[in-house]
């Protein structure tokens, strides 16, 4: 009888983690049915509510975040790793994984440091165009690495030997064809008639920068009937964000919590405010433009789907890779680039303005991004999961180590 494939991913944090995890999950169910995908994470991030409701098993882990603001607790952190990997170690032998997968960030270290003490093969993705610390640190402990960026290799260890496959994405994603379910994202949001899109998209969490201008450019905008906000704020600015629009007279947003709804159904005069949007092939295919921050995953679907962007990269990103992310795109022509400091609503507006007005100059932009392997990137990454795990030594007859 064959042993069904055994897959334990280390993914946390944020969404730019957790998502690209989820992407190599189902990719993996789609190879083999019967494989049996669970995840390592911290009872800290998003990992907690976005993995069981994606319907995996998330097994919680002790670990600290790689950072230098935590001053003295710093010196923690080798301890935390070898308490963390000894819990990994232990969650991969009641998985009887067979291989353990890395997607960056510090909930994923564990994960890979399990694997070594385990005796397991495992491998690495690093989806910023710079490196962060936990990838940085893990690339040292195996020699399968994957990138999403031809750039991240000179900033990994053994970098020259990895693999480019591109950024994992959903499926609804890679396969997303904007103009032919356009229509279909209008009535789903009840974007008024003739009404050009604008979706700022701040990620998981919101950004407050982005959804600060945006209530800026609804109020600026509010007696405009040809263009219409669609402001993703992460639930914390929820409440705060909808009375602003009420107050400038913008629109309060609707209750549909980021699903789609009847056409008409809570639309304001200008805007709307929505928590997270779970259709997220909707809200690409509904906006004219985008405007967000810069993360990997937020690259690779711009890129895939053809969406136009005007990217604001997060400031205080380790080693700023957000603003090296965002150049990918911008310096292909396919999105501009706005410093943090200039995402105001006047800034913006000046710069938005003109691209309104200019569908073909937005349709330029669109066909500008390389999409590159980002569609096929989950399948190219299970692919080498599958074949490592092929060559793995089962769990029971495993070398053992000791923290």
């Amino acid at each position: 009888m064959r042993t069904p494939l055994s897959v334990v991913i280390g993914a946390g944090g944020t969404g730019g983690h957790i998502y690209p995890g989820l992407a190599l999950a189902e990719a993996l169910r789609r190879a083999d049915p019967d494989a049996v995908v669970s995840f390592i994470g911290t009872e800290r991030g998003l990992e907690t509510t976005l993995i069981p409701a994606a319907g995996y098993r998330l097994h919680t882990v002790d670990m600290i975040p790689f950072d230098p603001a935590l001053g003295a607790r710093r010196f923690l952190l080798p301890a935390a790793l070898l308490r963390s990997g000894a819990q990994a170690r232990s969650v991969l032998r009641t998985q009887k994984a067979q291989v353990v997968v890395g997607m960056g960030g510090y909930p994923s270290a564990p994960a890979i440091v399990g694997a070594k003490l385990a005796g397991l093969p495992s491998v690495i993705h690093e989806s910023n165009a710079v490196p962060g610390r936990a990838n940085q640190f893990a690339a040292r402990l195996t020699e399968h690495l994957t990138v999403a960026f031809d750039g991240s290799r000179a900033h990994l260890s053994g970098g020259e030997r990895a693999l480019t496959v591109g950024m994992p994405i959903a499926a609804s994603l890679a396969a997303l064809d904007r103009a032919a379910l356009r229509e279909e994202a209008r009535r789903a949001f009840g974007i008024p008639e003739g009404a050009r899109v604008v979706l700022f998209n701040g990620g998981s969490l919101g950004a407050a920068r982005l959804t600060a201008a945006a209530v800026g450019l609804a109020a600026r905008w509010r007696d405009r009937t040809d263009v219409h906000l669609l402001v993703k704020t992460g639930p914390a600015a929820l409440a705060e964000t909808r009375r602003k629009l009420a107050e400038a007279g913008a629109g309060a947003g609707a209750p549909g919590e980021g699903r789609p709804e009847p056409a008409g159904a809570g639309v304001g005069p200008v805007a709307r405010a929505v928590p997270y949007l779970d259709r997220m092939d909707l809200a690409y295919a509904v906006a004219d433009l985008v405007v967000c921050r810069a993360g990997s995953a937020t690259i690779a679907e711009l890129a895939t789907t053809g969406a136009p962007a005007v990217l604001v990269p997060y400031p205080h990103a380790p080693g700023d890779h957000q603003t090296h992310n965002a150049r990918v795109l911008s310096e292909a022509g396919a999105a501009h680039l706005v410093p943090d400091a200039e995402a105001t609503a006047d800034r913006l507006a000046a710069l938005i303005d003109p691209l309104l007005a200019d569908p073909a100059r937005l349709a330029v932009m669109g066909r500008a991004a390389d999409p590159g392997n980002h569609a096929r990137a989950a399948d190219l990454l299970a692919e080498t999961v599958i074949r490592l795990a092929a060559t793995s030594v089962r769990p029971s007859t495993a070398r053992e180590f000791t923290p």
